[in-house]
């Protein structure tokens, strides 16, 4: 499986960044514009700087640069998934694409999720959790040992077949849509779990450490 990982704007998690990064779990990074000040404050080069440079504040220099104007109908984020998946890449990790303004965030959900529909794998990696989609048929498992928080919610109108093992409420292949709550704040109990889905798509919001059997290699 080849991964890059791909560094935005917002909260930047650095030590879970460079210990895969030092680690070659990277094939290839690309800053995403303000992204490469982040990456600049580790002494990381990315192999790419994407975007219209406008929380940057200035073009890089000393890097292979892809500059848009800021008129334009497509994020920065948008742009450097879709380059990703033009140089070939099967799965992204993505940096810097949570938190701060509630408005990229979303976007940056509704993007991620698009593009897991279009078979790349896909998380998201914020300071202390991270969110992994799910697109059926497709499942995910859960080291619970340290235990933690666990959110399941429906990108899709509906996601069929919606089933959580393990956790302190389990599921069992049931239907959820993208207009509830329901799937918020389940917990992990210190013991294996799993979460499945037979059709749609599905954000799970877990611990950082818990996703460990669905090549995301979090």
């Amino acid at each position: 499986m080849t991964t890059f990982a791909l560094v935005g704007a917002s909260d930047f998690n650095a030590a879970h960044f460079e210990a895969r990064y030092r680690g070659g779990a990277f094939d290839a990074v690309i800053a995403v514009d303000g992204g490469f000040a982040s990456l600049e404050t580790i002494g990381v080069v990315p192999d790419l700087a994407l975007g219209d440079f406008d929380s940057l504040g200035f073009v890089p220099s000393g890097v292979e640069v892809q500059a848009f104007p800021p008129e334009k109908d497509a994020s920065d984020m948008e742009l450097a998934l879709e380059e990703a998946v033009r140089q070939g890449t099967s799965a992204v990790m993505v940096y810097g694409a949570l938190g701060q303004r509630l408005d990229h965030t979303l976007a940056n959900l509704q993007l991620l999720a698009s593009f897991a529909e279009r078979g790349l794998a896909v998380s998201a990696v914020g300071e202390e959790s991270c969110v992994v989609f799910l697109v059926g048929p497709s499942e995910l498992s859960l080291d619970g040992a340290a235990g933690g928080i666990v959110s399941v919610f429906s990108l899709a109108d509906e996601s069929r077949g919606v089933t959580e093992e393990g956790l302190k409420w389990e599921l069992d292949a049931v239907t959820m849509t993208s207009r509830t709550s329901w799937g918020l704040s389940n917990e992990l109990t210190g013991r294996p779990a799993r979460i499945a889905v037979e059709s749609g798509t599905l954000a799970v919001f877990c611990p950082l450490e818990s996703a460990v059997a669905r090549g995301e290699g979090l």
